[in-house]
């Protein structure tokens, strides 16, 4: 079946689906994106993402292309026509088709707006084979990484020298030897004492959607979470390591630089948080759990 895509208004197979010339994501990567993590038919997190496309559009004074009802219509369509019930739903909104100049069009363009879908397999039942190795890598990424722009490439270079290096992730490093992220995800360790910890929001690293769900469940589940920045020393010690995003879920991180992070194995604060991550997700997909069933 040949993919269904929606540019501009129409829902057009993939292979045929184009946008001008002359849009802004094209020429300057004036544009931002969300990626959407479909299982069961559901997306998950949906509102989270929602909430952090306005967001990115707002600080980039971006028009919304629609609603969120409209889009969300749009949503469904896109899986619907894709028969999709587990894979990745991706969204991206442009500033728009115009004459080439670096300030903003004058008028303003009507943005544009992309959605795609593809197959994925489906959520891991346990960590024993959702593991990954990871390297650091200088972080030299914009100023404003709290916006989830289409302006990728020092993300796609740093991902490509860890794929170099038999990696998956790359752990990106300020200029300070802090910490800030992995190069699409959230970077969590257990440090030596035992504490969970990430960093802080800031204009440093993105918003992510998985972290925030996740940060929820820590406080209803009365687990302590220090948002507090560490090193690379920090890092290199760490009882545990791992990672978080929309397409990763929880995934524990047993090697950095070909060290050993641990024994090597998935460590228990990771399980426990995969666990209740899972159950997240099976009640989006699934309504509330009965007691007799949880995890």
């Amino acid at each position: 079946m040949s993919r269904i895509a929606y540019v501009g208004g129409q829902y057009v197979p993939h292979r045929d689906a184009h946008v001008h010339v002359e849009d802004r994501g094209f020429q300057f990567a004036d544009g931002v994106y969300e990626v959407l993590l479909l299982l069961g038919g559901a997306l998950i997190d949906a509102d989270l993402h929602m909430a952090r496309l306005a967001r990115s559009l707002a600080e980039l004074r971006i028009a919304r292309p629609m609603s969120d009802a409209a889009l969300g219509v749009v949503l469904a369509n896109v899986v619907r026509r894709n028969r999709l019930r587990d894979g990745l739903v991706y969204i991206q909104v442009t500033r728009g088709a115009a004459r080439r100049e670096h300030t903003f069009p004058d008028p303003l363009p009507r943005p544009t707006l992309v959605v795609t879908a593809r197959a994925m397999a489906p959520f891991p039942k346990s960590l024993a084979n959702w593991t990954c190795r990871a390297i650091t890598w200088p972080d030299e990424r914009w100023a404003r990484c709290d916006i989830k722009s289409v302006a990728l490439l020092p993300n796609i270079l740093a991902r490509q020298a860890a794929r170099e290096r038999g990696a998956l992730e790359a752990i990106l490093v300020a200029p300070d030897g802090t910490i800030t992220e992995g190069a699409a995800t959230t970077i969590w360790i257990v440090d030596e004492g035992g504490t969970l910890r990430t960093r802080p929001l800031s204009h440093q690293i993105l918003p992510g959607c998985t972290r925030a769900a996740l940060c929820t469940l820590l406080e209803q589940h009365q687990i302590r979470l220090a948002e507090r920045a560490f090193t690379r020393e920090e890092l290199r010690r760490a009882r545990e390591v791992f990672l978080t995003s929309a397409t990763s879920y929880i995934k524990p991180i047993v090697a950095i630089d070909n060290e050993t992070v641990g024994d090597g194995r998935p460590g228990p604060v990771a399980q426990h948080l995969f666990e209740l991550f899972a159950r997240h997700v099976a009640v989006q997909q699934f309504g509330p759990v009965p007691e007799e069933t949880k995890l």
